[in-house]
């Protein structure tokens, strides 16, 4: 059984590459740097955003593998900035990567997918969610990847395929780190939002206190890959508070943000 793996050497992509390819699996993992220290799968050097590299991949998949069971999405990038101030190439690379390359990779390697074979998207607990300041391009762009997501669901059942999306809340993975240093960027560098900003930072560290290491989304994959008949969508490590937070009327919820951060 062979397996597509986006984002191999990241936390997420990694450990389920591991798990998987432990599980019997023939993995292949894609990234655009190779994962530090050993690893057990087929890797593919690929960045998603470039087609060319993306097409010499899939020429070896066919030619190693000749179909996949499945194409796992873990790839991704986190950004953090207001909407206002973030630079127009960095707004669009953040869409390019997180949403237009799962659209490359999905229609480039779908004629290679068996039949009954299964496409994992992964998302975020922010997509379905209404959106916080300061986050708002990261979640923009995973609430359209699940739009996206579910379009394709509609339309790929009709070959015999399926889709599941995968939400997690916070991980043990480098984007942690990378929320905190965007953040601390942001901080550094807004001309507007400058007391705002260093207020949202202790929402942030209260989020991200309660992550879970990757292993277990790795874990959560594999039974997704391994179910009979796989739901649409599954969660993992909600955050009670947000979700409370998105159950109020719109009024409310900006009236307590601004009374926090202002």
């Amino acid at each position: 059984m062979n397996i597509l793996v986006t984002g191999s050497s990241g936390g997420m992509g990694f450990a389920t590459c591991q798990l998987l390819a432990a599980s019997g699996y023939t993995v292949y993992g894609l990234d655009y740097r190779q994962p530090k220290g050993p690893f057990s799968f087929h890797f593919l050097t690929a960045d998603v955003t470039d087609s060319a590299q993306l097409e010499a991949a899939f020429q070896r998949v066919k030619e190693e593998a000749g179909s996949i069971q499945a194409i796992l999405h873990f790839a991704g990038m986190y950004d953090l900035n207001s909407l206002i101030e973030i630079p127009e190439e960095e707004f669009v690379r953040i869409f390019n990567i997180n949403l237009f390359g799962v659209y490359r990779i999905n229609r480039l390697f779908l004629p290679l997918l068996e039949p009954s074979g299964r496409i994992i998207i992964t998302t975020s607990e922010l997509a379905p969610l209404d959106p916080l300041p300061f986050t708002g391009i990261y979640a923009a762009t995973k609430t359209a990847l699940e739009s996206y997501a579910y379009a394709l669901r509609m339309e790929i059942q009709l070959l015999g395929f399926s889709v599941s999306l995968l939400r997690p809340g916070a991980v043990s993975t480098a984007l942690l780190g990378v929320s905190t240093n965007r953040l601390d960027a942001f901080c550094e560098t807004t001309e507007l939002y400058s007391c705002n900003a260093l207020r949202f930072r202790t929402i942030v560290d209260k989020v991200e206190s309660h992550s879970i290491p990757s292993e277990k989304i790795a874990n959560l994959a594999l039974r997704i890959l391994r179910a009979r008949r796989p739901r649409y969508v599954y969660t993992i490590n909600r955050n009670p508070l947000l979700r409370l937070l998105n159950l109020l009327p719109p009024s409310w919820q900006t009236g307590i943000i601004r009374r926090i951060l202002h």
